[in-house]
């Protein structure tokens, strides 16, 4: 069984300057009109990907608290065999694994890019990279600290992934 390293908490408490550079980072794009419930089916889909506990769990909680789908949540793993998600949470997600995943292949795809800027303005994708970008962040604090994922009562609002 694994254990953490160190904690959420304790990482805000050794590192106030990057915890706070990142959790600026990671509020630009809500900030710049991103829809939110998008914005956390694409943080789900990354800590999947990158295997950040902690960070799975605040966002299903977070994409909860926002009204995203039961459906949504559970299926966003597998986003590309279901048809709940709209042509613009798949440009996202596709784009999302595109840019999580650079050193697997040939970086972000011309077939992704295309797919992204049909549905997202050219300032629109760059609040939404810098949403992966943020997340790809706090996964790899989560996942080499191996912060323990909260508990659904404390959860919301205590963190800021």
């Amino acid at each position: 069984m694994s254990h953490a390293r160190k904690e959420y908490k304790e990482f805000m408490s050794l590192t106030p300057d990057a915890y706070e550079a990142v959790l600026a980072l990671s509020q630009v794009a809500g900030k710049a009109g991103i829809d939110k419930q998008l914005l956390e089916l694409i943080k789900l889909r990354a800590s999947q990907i990158n295997g950040c506990a902690f960070c799975v769990q605040f966002h299903i909680l977070e994409g909860e608290r926002l009204g995203v789908t039961a459906d949504k949540l559970n299926l966003v793993v597998v986003w590309r065999e279901v048809p709940q998600f709209s042509q613009r949470e798949r440009a996202a997600l596709a784009w999302t694994e595109a840019l999580t995943l650079l050193g697997d292949g040939d970086g972000v795809s011309d077939d992704v890019y295309a797919e992204a800027a049909r549905e997202f303005s050219d300032k629109e994708l760059a609040y939404l990279t810098s949403a992966v970008a943020a997340i790809n962040v706090w996964n790899r604090f989560g996942a080499a600290f191996r912060w323990t994922p909260p508990a659904r009562k404390s959860a919301v609002g205590s963190a800021a992934s």
